[in-house]
């Protein structure tokens, strides 16, 4: 992952607490009558955001993890329920990358390696863009190697 990541899934969560919090107050400036748990909740909304906003990106960025070797692609991603993938490059099938207009604005990408797996695909995201690109290529080279149709 690249350290740029911590702060765009800062910003990412920034906005939709923005949007959270503006829809609080504009509650509280419409209402004839500002009750006590208005603004109980604004408070607490203002600090279960700092919260996220200070503890989230942080770990994301130490749990979230992934390596590609000759043989597999190895992904590690999670909150509390951690979980850990293993798609071995016989049975990758497309190798996509992708940038929203967020991620744009900090220099990420997204790789998604698909597979025959009901699992679905192995999702690396916070890639630095010219890392992201060297994985796009590297897998769909590698992939071209295996025999077989990866089903």
């Amino acid at each position: 992952m690249s350290p740029k990541a911590i702060w765009y899934w800062a910003v990412r969560a920034g906005i939709g607490w923005l949007v959270v919090l503006v829809a609080q107050i504009v509650w509280l400036a419409v209402s004839h009558h500002v009750s006590g748990w208005q603004q109980v909740g604004l408070v607490a909304t203002v600090v279960i955001a700092a919260v996220h906003l200070t503890i989230m990106p942080q770990w994301r960025y130490r749990v979230h993890r992934w390596e590609a070797t000759a043989v597999a692609v190895y992904t590690q991603s999670g909150w509390f329920h951690q979980e850990r993938r293993i798609a071995p490059l016989s049975r990758i099938q497309t190798v996509d990358s992708e940038r929203g207009p967020i991620e744009q604005l900090f220099g990420l990408a997204n790789v998604t390696a698909n597979t025959a797996s009901a699992a679905g695909p192995l999702r690396i995201s916070g890639l630095d863009l010219e890392t992201a690109q060297r994985l796009v290529d590297e897998l769909t080279y590698q992939t071209q190697l295996s025999p077989g149709d990866a089903t």
